[in-house]
Formats: structure tokens, sequence, C-alpha cells
């Protein structure tokens, strides 16, 4: 089992979970909220056939990653990915993250720079800011958050499979991009992962992140699926373009939130002519 550690909490290793195959130019794909590195399997094996190294990790709190009470905050997970990055010593390596990955590498890329780093994507992408607030109109009121970090509390597994239906779509791509046994794959993942980082993720995702967008000086491709209802489309990836020095976004029509697993067949290739171009 291959682990980076990254801290500790009460005298024990704070450890993060990984896997490494393939050659080639580095890819480094980051999971979204509440799933693991394997949530990357319909872009892994592509990318490997393309000639690339491939590592996916978990982050802490989900997966075979330790299961901590601290640190479920952008600064100590762009910490954690920094720690992978020197660990395995890559260079020139491209940073993929999903959902609250795209979090991980936009803080680091905009607090750490792109030393390590040629070129970034942004899947179903949390920045720049979801909070509605006075200079944010654009975001989600604050009082959305207050209730699933309640429904979470009272009943987590209830919690998950409302939001897996609107994480897919269910309801329209039920039977189609998502069978039944791919949504409850996608939930035994998410009940094996720390009832706390599930909890505590949830004031994360309000991480501003407009000062660290204009740092971003790699190459940056976004995908976003028009129907998203966890990270609503206006709010978040519509604005990337003119918040990035150099951005390319890439519409799913009619995609949910995981369009990596619904809809491989736009995702994939725009991804390798992005990684290749």
């Amino acid at each position: 089992m291959s682990t980076v550690k990254v801290g500790q909490e009460n005298g024990q290793d704070i450890e993060i979970y990984f896997e490494d195959h393939g050659t080639g130019q580095p890819v480094v794909l980051i999971h979204g909220y509440p799933l693991n590195g394997h949530s990357w399997e319909r872009q892994h094996g592509v990318l490997l056939e393309a000639g690339y190294r491939v590592i996916a990790y978990d982050r802490r709190g989900f997966g075979q990653s330790s299961q901590p009470t601290t640190g479920y905050d952008y600064d100590t997970f762009a910490g954690d990915l920094n720690s992978l990055l020197e660990h395995l010593d890559l260079t020139d390596a491209i940073l993929v993250g999903f959902s609250m990955g795209s979090g991980e590498v936009t803080r680091y890329l905009g607090t750490r720079g792109s030393g390590r780093v040629a070129k970034a994507a942004l899947l179903g992408a949390i920045p720049p800011f979801l909070l509605k607030t006075d200079d944010n109109p654009e975001g989600v009121d604050g009082q959305v958050f207050e209730d699933i970090k309640t429904a979470i509390v009272n009943d987590r597994y209830a919690y998950f499979e409302d939001f897996f239906n609107n994480f897919y779509n269910v309801d329209v791509l039920g039977g189609s991009k998502i069978s039944d046994r791919a949504l409850q794959a996608s939930f035994i993942v998410a009940t094996g992962a720390s009832p706390h980082a599930t909890y505590a993720c949830v004031d994360t995702w309000l991480t501003d992140f407009r000062s660290d967008l204009p740092n971003i000086d790699v190459p940056t491709l976004v995908i976003h699926g028009t129907d998203d209802r966890i990270l609503p489309f206006s709010a978040t990836a519509e604005r990337l373009p003119s918040l990035i020095k150099d951005a390319r976004l890439v519409t799913v029509e009619g995609g949910p939130h995981n369009i990596a697993w619904t809809h491989p067949e736009v995702v994939n290739p725009a991804l390798l002519e992005f990684l290749q171009g």
C-alpha cells in the first residue's frame, strides 16, 4: 500500500493513500466529495493507453487515506498535494481536479506556484467562490449549506442518497448514463468516508478562491455540465474564463455534476486533446 505521511494527530501519522501507474508525463487525478481515487476509472485506462503516468490519491478523510479530525481546509489539502508531488518528485505534471479536487488544484497553483506543473484541468469546478455575498451575488445562499450540515448530522446515509440522486441527475439520466449498480457503488464508497470529514468539508466548499485564480499561470481546461445541480454552472465554471489567464471552457450539454462518469465520450476526448496540445 503506497502512502505518504502528511502530518500527525495525537501522535498517529496522517497518511495519504495513492496509486501510481504507467510511465510518461505524470497526470495527477484529484477526486470529488465524497468519493475516492477510484472514481476516475473511466479516465484512468484511457490516460494510460495514451502514454501518461497516472497518479490518483484519496483525500484525507476519504478512501484509504487516514481519517483525522483535523485539516479539512484548502490550505491543508494543497499541502497534502504538495507532499505527494514532492514525495514522487514530479515535474511537468498535469493536475486534474474534479469538484472539491478543483479547489486543491486552484489553491495549490494560487499559493505554491507552477514549478512542478505544466497544465491544469478543472472538472465540475468549485471556484471562484460558491457563497452568495454582497460582492458575490452569483453565489449560492448560505442557508443551503447550513441545511446540508443539518441533514448530515441527522442521517448521513439518507443525505448521501439524496446527494447522489442530484450528483448524477438520476431522475433524467438513470438507466442510460448512470446504472443502479454504479449509483450503489458511489453510495458504498461515501459511507466508508469519515463522518467528521463528510461534515467538515461542507464549510470548506465555501472557500473564496478569487485571489488564487489570477496566480494560475499554466494552460487550464474547464469542463462542466450545463445541468450541474451540485455546483451550478452559472455560479462556477461559466465565470472562470474571465478570471484565469489561459483558460478554455468546454460545456457538456445536459451534463450533471459527475460528468467524468456519465459523459466520458465528451470528457475524455476533450481532456486528451488538451493534454496533447
